[in-house]
């Protein structure tokens, strides 16, 4: 059993985790930056270590200030949370090598699905429906404009390295390969320091549902169901819930367990998500996220199962602490992302925190690391917070989230709690009527 784990990690997440590890009766280390001195995370924390100046790239990115960190304060694992190292293969065979646990997947695995052709390719192996496509990187614009005709326009130019929207290009006609091709490389070079590329064909109104798995490491995994991450703005989620509004018990059950069989097979351990685009009844695989997911509260809410402990118990060596037969969905949960944002451009907000007032309440979990007189650094991702509501059903985890929304106060900045104000007040958000990209038309639509 682990006595001190260091989370990687900032914000909210290493919170997140904290809280979860206290329970346990394990202490905590926080690592942080120069401008993060005086975080939650590092208050919080049973001890903490400054790893390096403000840029994330010196700090929280910094392997050997992480490792330095385990050794002067006898931390014997550590959490990644999501974002900086958590998908690093890398990061997991140092982490290792030092005689220290990484509380997460294999370094294996992560490489294997950080790369998103190998990905497809493992995928398609375990049985998991994929995105017709070229199968592999394509070298050429001669050979994209074959694909092209061959899989049928639209179609998707994709980094294989890409991820958060970079590196992706549609092509609606044949005559707009050569721009998608080009770009799509010239972006993912830029971003990723790798220009190759993969072509899908792009459909054209489907839903993002991901299915939420965990395995034990040792031929043993569960699905817990499915979240619907439809409303997006530039590939990036801003709302979330579980389970998906247009998915049914049968196709839940069904996918559910095709993506647990799959990962049962490699000897997956941990947290991991497999997502998908979804349209008129089918799946189609997109990528696997080997961590723990930014909306993960949702899923938690709908199950009552705290995900981090399962993780901590699992990298421990312990079994699973649920079987597939118990876990059963109990009502609906939605989490929205509350950035530091303005609107209606989303331009990053940093700035001091002048009042904050959490929203609670029954059915309401405000996932934050803000407090009066904080000063949000501009170094780092715009998340502030998660604001999660679960209900009976979907109508009253709607009625909730507006409540809880009317509560929330973050004076001092610019934040996307508006966004959300006005969301609620459209149809399509209570039907469920929405598809991955029904958020960017009506922004758009709203304010030009």
């Amino acid at each position: 059993m682990f006595d001190k784990i260091l989370i990687a990690n900032r914000g909210e997440i290493a919170l997140r985790v904290i809280r979860a590890a206290r329970e346990m009766g394990i202490q905590t280390v926080a690592v942080h930056s120069t401008a993060d001195a005086d975080a939650m995370h590092v208050r919080m924390a049973d001890e903490s270590v400054c790893i390096g100046p403000n840029a994330g790239a010196d700090s929280y990115l910094s392997i050997p200030a992480i490792i330095a960190a385990c050794e002067v304060t006898g931390a014997q694992a550590i959490h990644p949370g999501y974002g900086f190292l958590s998908e690093n293969a890398n990061f997991v065979q140092i982490v290792e090598d030092h005689g220290l646990t990484f509380i997460g997947p294999t370094a294996e695995h992560i490489r294997v699905m950080g790369d998103k052709i190998t990905a497809i390719d493992t995928m398609k192996a375990l049985g998991v429906p994929c995105v017709p496509g070229s199968g592999g990187g394509v070298p050429d614009l001669e050979t994209a404009q074959k694909l092209g005709a061959e899989i049928g326009y639209p179609v998707i130019v994709k980094a294989t390295a890409g991820g958060g929207g970079r590196g992706m290009k549609v092509a609606q006609t044949a005559a707009d390969m050569a721009s998608a091709f080009q770009t799509a490389r010239s972006e993912s070079k830029a971003a990723f320091g790798n220009d190759e590329v993969y072509i899908e064909k792009y459909l054209t109104t489907p839903r993002h549902i991901e299915i939420q798995v965990f395995g034990d490491g040792k031929g043993k995994a569960v699905h817990l169901g499915e979240r619907d991450c439809s409303l997006q703005r530039r590939h990036q989620k801003v709302f979330e819930e579980a389970p998906g509004p247009c998915i049914t018990p049968e196709e839940r059950a069904a996918i559910g367990k095709t993506c647990a069989d799959a990962v049962a097979k490699i000897n997956y351990a941990s947290a991991g998500t497999i997502e998908f685009l979804y349209e008129n009844g089918e799946f189609y695989f997109i990528e696997m996220n080997t961590r723990l997911q930014v909306e993960h509260p949702v899923t938690e809410a709908i199950f009552g199962v705290d995900l981090v402990r399962e993780q901590i118990r699992v990298a421990e060596g312990l079994p699973l602490s649920f079987g597939q037969d118990e876990l059963e969905i109990n009502g609906h949960a939605i989490e929205v992302r509350i950035n530091a944002e303005k609107l209606p451009n989303f331009s990053p907000c940093p700035g001091k925190i002048t009042a904050f007032h959490a929203p609670g309440g029954l059915g309401v979990r405000m996932d934050s690391a803000l407090y009066d007189g904080y000063s949000i650094p501009p170094y780092y991702d715009s998340l502030i917070g998660k604001l999660i509501v679960h209900g009976r059903d979907r109508a009253e985890a709607l009625s909730r989230l507006n409540r809880a929304l009317g509560e929330l106060i973050v004076d001092g900045i610019d934040t996307t709690i508006p966004l959300f104000h006005a969301l609620l007040q459209e149809e399509d958000i209570h039907s469920g009527n929405y598809n991955i990209h029904w958020l960017e038309h009506w922004l758009e639509t709203k304010f030009g």
